[in-house]
């Protein structure tokens, strides 16, 4: 969807979103902000594509990231997520998906695998 046939709904929840970012992505975003400098690619927050705002989207290699609060693990969010992935993937989108708890334990092992599928690592 190309980027002026967003809806300006998506674009207020956008904009919420990013004023209220949860720890994880917070602390995820310090990291990512530091791809353009680093490695030349673009990361987003808050992202609105087609009907849905990812967390962080690399438009460039197709990588949505997401970060999982414990309601992403209940039945119907599991549900929601399976919905918005597969729509994503028809976009021509992969999504890596990480817990609070993945990015608390493991930081620096997640930022590796995202490095690794955006083809840096």
């Amino acid at each position: 969807m190309a980027p002026t046939a967003i809806d300006p709904a998506a674009i207020k929840r956008a904009r919420s979103l990013r004023r209220n970012m949860t720890e994880g992505e917070c602390k995820l975003w310090s990291e990512l902000k530091e791809f353009r400098r680093l490695y030349g690619l673009h990361v987003r927050r808050q992202a609105p594509i087609g009907p849905y705002v990812v967390d962080f989207v690399v438009h460039d290699k197709g990588i949505v990231i997401e970060v999982d609060g414990q309601h992403h693990f209940e039945p119907e969010g599991l549900a929601r997520d399976r919905i918005r992935d597969a729509w994503l993937l028809e976009q021509g989108y992969r999504v890596l998906r990480y817990s609070t708890g993945e990015l608390a334990d493991s930081f620096d092992g997640c930022v590796e695998e995202i490095l690794r599928e955006v083809n840096v690592m």
